[in-house]
């Protein structure tokens, strides 16, 4: 899951950004309106975390404008307001959950988990393959019924290619969709976790590379 935060107080960003990498979420931050819509409107995030009160551009014209582009990423808008009001004109906007400060980060986590869901086609809380079997609500994995101890990366790279279900998924989208943008994608990142997957998975080989194309299961 690929998480921009949109927040003009760095603290609280960092904090967030840190907590949510810690609930395996790649995670990137925008810490005035403008710089959160350039990269919203670059990147292909699943949920766009936005302060409302954001100086350059503002957060509801941030929003606003990340509507009228139609991309996937859902948006929570989160406010030092708590009025009925507040919470009419932020969702008349276009956002898709609202979230007043203070709030508990375990909501905040479990909102951008339900909000990811409907950015995404669709997929099974269990995946499996043959004799693997990876569940994404409880965070583990196993084959032949041993548990595989997974690095976030190799968990995020694992999952993409059980949901493809057979889909050449190319080195681009996994570094996209599993990595943040702090990533070089010239460092070979992928191919490392792929490899990295490949040991713990075990034989039979399960993972194919397509020439010039990328991986498949």
């Amino acid at each position: 899951m690929r998480v921009l935060v949109i927040e003009d107080d760095e603290e609280l960003a960092e904090t967030v950004a840190a907590g949510l990498r810690e609930a395996r979420m790649a995670v990137d931050i925008a810490l005035d309106g403008d710089a959160g819509l350039a990269r919203a409107l670059v990147h292909d995030y699943d949920v766009i975390v936005l302060d409302r009160d954001l100086p350059a551009v503002h957060g509801d014209e941030v929003c606003a404008r990340l509507v009228a582009a139609g991309g996937r990423g859902r948006v929570l808008m989160l406010t030092g307001a708590s009025e009925v009001e507040d919470l009419v004109e932020g969702l008349g906007l276009g956002a898709d959950d609202y979230l007043a400060k203070p709030f508990a980060f375990a909501v905040l986590v479990a909102r951008i988990g339900a909000l990811a869901r409907r950015a995404q086609p669709s997929i099974p809380p269990v995946l499996e393959h043959g004799d693997i079997m990876l569940d994404t609500a409880r965070r583990c994995a196993q084959r032949g019924g041993r548990p595989l101890a997974l690095r976030p990366k190799e968990f995020g790279v694992l999952e993409l290619l059980l949901a493809a279900q057979g889909r050449v998924v190319s080195a681009e989208e996994l570094l996209e969709r599993v990595w943040d943008e702090a990533a070089d994608p010239f460092s070979g990142a992928v191919k490392i976790t792929i490899y990295r997957l490949r040991a713990k998975l075990g034989e039979p080989s399960v993972i194919e590379t397509v020439a010039t194309a990328g991986y498949r299961i």
